[in-house]
């Protein structure tokens, strides 16, 4: 997408030609922000996520989330709008312009995707979160953990980073289970209308105390006993123990939609 940016009055900007209104901040994180905005060419939201970029790292960083979004089409992946790098003196800012849904539209919508086939297309785009060649490089094995740990503490949004990351072991072994374990937030976050985490986070305690203990899963009528355990496996502690992109596809076959005609509340 092209890079022109200019900001034309207080609280309005100019990507790609087209002019957008902010609304209000809708979240922040350790290095990006996401604003609510209005296209003022047709009256819609979006979405803004703003990244800082302190060094070129940092903004390759960005410009590859963008080139991820050009990766997918998929009904459950937001696509990119816009994308662009502005310059603020000598630190830059990455801004990627994402649809909006607002909560109970999302809810909607998730209640209509929230299909085996669809969760199952996007197990697959989770499952490159945490590559093993993202760790940092470092001659000596030992520190290799503590490396990773702050690389994910500055790259995995708290409330949704599984328990190891939090304490990274010199010689464990990190791999698509620690993906699984995201991906299970958020299917706890389609089920039930936020991430299991979320709160703790908002409240101000520690999310790294509270994903040591085993996740308790709400009862809900509209839910099968075959998702809820489904969410149990993918929310287990132990990474170990969790399934891997294999067994999770096979506990999906169980959640299949019903046949034509058939009538169902529940998954």
């Amino acid at each position: 997408m092209g890079h022109a940016l200019c900001v034309c009055s207080r609280g309005t900007v100019i990507i790609d030609n087209k002019r957008y209104l902010f609304i209000q901040k809708l979240g922040e994180g350790g290095f990006s922000y996401v604003d609510l905005v209005e296209g003022l060419h047709d009256g819609h939201f979006y979405a803004l996520k703003r990244i800082l970029c302190h060094e070129q790292q940092d903004r390759e960083e960005a410009q590859r989330e963008a080139d991820m979004h050009h990766l997918f089409n998929h009904p459950n992946i937001l696509h990119l709008v816009a994308y662009c790098l502005r310059e603020r003196g000598a630190k830059h800012e990455a801004w990627l312009l994402l649809p909006f849904f607002k909560r109970p539209e999302a809810h909607q919508y998730i209640a209509w995707r929230r299909r085996a086939a669809s969760f199952n297309g996007l197990g697959f785009h989770e499952s490159s979160m945490h590559p093993r060649g993202g760790l940092p490089p470092g001659p000596d094995p030992a520190a290799l953990g503590p490396l990773f740990q702050d690389w994910a503490a500055q790259r995995c949004t708290i409330s949704y980073r599984a328990p190891e990351l939090f304490s990274v072991q010199s010689h464990c072994v990190i791999d698509e289970r620690t993906d699984v374990w995201s991906l299970g937030c958020v299917l706890y976050a389609m089920m039930f209308g936020e991430g299991p985490y979320d709160m703790v986070f908002q409240k101000g305690d520690s999310v790294a105390l509270a994903v040591q203990n085993q996740l308790s899963i709400p009862q809900s009528p509209r839910h099968s006993s075959a998702l809820r355990q489904l969410l149990a496996s993918m929310m287990t502690v132990d990474p170990q123990q969790r399934p891997h992109i294999p067994q999770l596809l096979s506990q999906l076959e169980v959640l299949q939609p019903p046949a034509p005609g058939q009538h169902t509340t529940q998954i």
